[in-house]
């Protein structure tokens, strides 16, 4: 152990990610000296049609761009394409945020194109490459529902869109009263929360009980989209917010936060 008192000493921080997605910031956070309180509100489950999803990996040769919404997108794309064939080389590859240019890499490929600052589908429409797009073919792979901005405005711009669903997120059924003990006796510090849906699912999953607890703690998120739905759900405090998703952003917001906490 350092000499130092680790930055995070005694902060309970709930994460909320998916469990297959939680440990290298679990890990991280422990490193810091804080306690990672898991609580998955998401649960990522195979396609509800996954027959769509293996007709458009059979013809992608066919499209000029290939457009990952998430990691988790990536992931399940790819793990159906490894190993069967290659990424075909005509078909260039374009990402939303820095997780699922870095789930990319884990399959040895690169994105040709993702924003370098805002990470969400304006930033991506707002690139030189997503203009001229008139008469080109593209696919976005994505979750269940979603944003329809990033097809409709291509679509506008004369791109032809198609939409493959790799993945359903679901709400865990999860019991809550274990985590609700720990909260009021005072373990939950901060609660991080990646998405609209994940905070809303949270709201639920908590229920009557847990809403004052939640409101009361302070909340780090990963964009500023999900600060009007904090203020709408009546939280006390301005959320953290994030510079994008990546486990060390997050962590170096968890620690910024810290430092500002005046100290007893």
């Amino acid at each position: 152990m350092p000499h130092a008192a680790a930055p995070l000493q005694g902060v309970g921080v709930l994460v909320t990610r998916p469990a297959h997605q939680a440990d290298s910031l679990c890990e991280l956070i422990r490193q810091q000296g804080g306690t990672a309180i898991r609580f998955p509100v998401l649960e990522i489950q195979p396609p509800a049609d996954p027959q769509n999803l293996m007709q458009i990996i059979a013809r992608l040769e066919e499209f000029d761009w290939a457009v990952f919404i998430s990691a988790n997108a990536v992931k399940r794309t790819l793990e159906h394409i490894a190993g069967k064939h290659d990424w075909p080389k005509s078909v260039r590859i374009a990402v939303i945020g820095k997780r699922s240019a870095e789930e990319l890499k884990r399959f040895g490929l690169t994105a040709d194109l993702f924003p370098q600052h805002k990470f969400n589908s304006e930033a991506l429409l707002a690139l030189p490459d997503m203009q001229e797009v008139g008469g080109q073919r593209m696919v976005i792979f994505r979750g269940n529902g979603g944003r329809e901005m990033l097809a409709d405005t291509l679509r506008k711009r004369g791109a032809r869109v198609e939409y493959a669903e790799a993945y359903r997120r679901v709400c865990p059924k999860s019991d809550s009263a274990e985590l609700l003990q720990r909260w009021r006796q005072g373990f939950v510090n901060i609660v991080l929360v990646n998405s609209a849906e994940s905070l809303r699912n949270l709201v639920r999953m908590l229920g009557k009980a847990g809403d004052s607890l939640l409101t009361g703690t302070p909340l780090l998120v990963v964009s500023e989209r999900m600060l009007a739905l904090a203020e709408e759900l009546g939280f006390q405090y301005a959320p953290v917010v994030a510079d994008n998703a990546t486990d060390k952003a997050v962590v170096d917001a968890l620690l910024a936060w810290k430092q500002a906490q005046p100290h007893h």
